[in-house]
C-alpha cells in the first residue's frame, strides 16, 4: 500500500489523502461498447441519487465482463443459465446478497432507457437471502470504561475525544462525522448536516458534553487551515479525516480503555450508533422518533437494532415451569 502511495506521488504528483489507494479490478475498460454504455447510464443515474455509484459501476462491470468471458457480447445473447452460473459456486448459490443487490440496483436504474432488454436480465437474477451476523453491542461496563478513559487519560488527543464523544451522544455515522464542517454547528442550539449516505438533511440537538468537546478541539488543537471540515489530519497537507481514520481512532481509544481486545470483537464507530438506538428503545421512545434521530431513510432500517434490544426480548420469553425436567439436568 505504501509503495502504491509513493508511486502515485512520483508519477502523478498526487499527495496522500488517507485512502488505501487500491481499487479491485472491475475490467470496465475491457467491456464491449454496449455493456460499457449500460454501465455508464447506471453510474450517472445512481450518482444523482446520492447512492454509492462507484459500487454499482464495479458490480456491473464485473458482471458484464464475466458474461463476456462466456462469449455473450450483448444483452440479447445473455441466458438465464449464464447468470445463475455467475452467482453459483460448486453448483450452489455462493455469491453474497450484497453483490446481487448491487447488480440488480444498477440494472433497475437503466430500465427507463433499455426497457424489456434489461428487465429480462433482472428476472434471471437469483433470490439470495440477506444473512446478517449477530450484532455486537457495547455493554454498560464498556461504555463506563470508555467514558472514564476519555476523562482521565491525558494521552488521548482533544480531536479523538471530540470524535468519540460525538459518536457516543449523537449516533452519527462515521461518514457524517468525517463530513462535518464549521457551518454544521449552531453552538447554542443544534447540529445540522446533510447525510452522506442518504442525501437527506438531519438536525440533532447539540448536547453540551458533545459541543464542549468539539469546541475544545477547535480552540486548542485544530491546525490553522482554510479547509471547511472540522476534523483534519495533524500533518500537512491538512485534509479531512475519512471513515477509516475515525475507526482507527475508535479502536485506539478502546485499546486504552482495555475493552474489546478479543479476536473478532468489533471496534468501529457504528457500535455507538447501535448503542444510541437500543438506549432510546429501552427508554420507551417511539420507533418513528428513533428512526428520525438516526436519519434512517426507511423505518425498516430499525429492525436490525430491535433484534438486539435485550430488555424487550426478555419480556417475550416463555416460562418452562410446566415442562418436566429430568433428574441430573442441573447437577454439576
Amino acid at each position: 500500500r505504501l509503495l502504491r502511495i509513493i508511486r502515485q506521488y512520483v508519477e502523478k504528483g498526487i499527495l496522500p489523502d488517507g485512502h488505501k489507494h487500491y481499487i479491485s479490478p472491475h475490467h470496465y475498460e475491457l467491456l464491449v461498447e454496449e455493456y460499457r454504455k449500460i454501465t455508464d447510464v447506471a453510474f450517472r443515474i445512481v450518482d444523482k441519487r446520492c447512492k454509492s455509484s462507484a459500487n454499482v459501476k464495479y458490480a456491473l462491470s464485473s458482471f458484464f465482463f464475466h458474461l463476456q468471458e462466456m462469449r455473450m457480447y450483448s444483452l440479447e445473447s445473455i441466458t438465464e443459465d449464464a447468470v445463475l452460473e455467475l452467482f453459483s459456486q460448486d453448483g450452489k448459490l455462493g455469491k453474497s446478497h450484497s453483490r446481487k443487490y448491487t447488480v440488480e440496483y444498477g440494472l433497475k436504474a437503466c430500465l427507463p432507457h433499455y426497457g424489456r432488454s434489461v428487465e429480462r436480465i433482472i428476472a434471471y437474477l437469483p433470490s439470495i437471502p440477506n444473512k446478517r451476523k449477530n450484532i455486537q453491542y457495547l455493554t454498560e461496563l464498556e461504555l463506563a470504561a470508555i467514558k472514564h478513559t476519555l476523562e482521565n487519560d491525558s494521552t488521548i488527543s482533544l480531536q479523538d475525544k471530540a470524535i468519540i464523544t460525538l459518536a457516543m451522544y449523537t449516533g452519527l455515522r462515521g461518514c457524517d462525522i468525517s463530513a462535518l464542517t464549521l457551518n454544521s454547528f449552531d453552538w447554542e442550539h443544534d447540529l445540522k448536516i446533510t447525510q452522506v449516505k442518504t442525501g437527506q438533511p438531519l438536525t440533532l440537538p447539540l448536547r453540551a458534553v458533545a459541543g464542549n468537546a468539539v469546541f475544545d478541539y477547535l480552540l486548542k488543537e485544530r491546525p490553522r487551515s482554510s479547509e471547511p471540515y472540522v476534523f483534519l489530519t495533524i500533518h500537512v497537507p491538512y485534509r479531512r479525516l475519512h471513515t477509516s481514520n475515525l475507526d482507527a481512532i475508535c479502536s485506539k481509544v478502546m485499546c486504552k480503555a482495555g475493552i474489546r481486545q478479543g479476536k473478532n470483537e468489533r471496534k468501529s464507530l457504528h457500535l455507538f450508533r447501535h448503542n444510541v438506538a437500543t438506549t432510546l428503545l429501552q427508554g420507551g421512545v417511539q420507533q418513528p422518533v428513533i428512526s428520525a434521530t438516526l436519519g434512517h431513510a426507511s423505518p425498516d432500517s430499525l429492525d436490525r437494532y430491535l433484534s438486539a434490544e435485550f430488555k424487550r426480548l426478555k419480556e417475550c420469553s416463555l416460562s418452562i415451569e410446566h415442562f418436566p425436567i429430568g433428574k441430573g439436568v442441573f447437577d454439576v
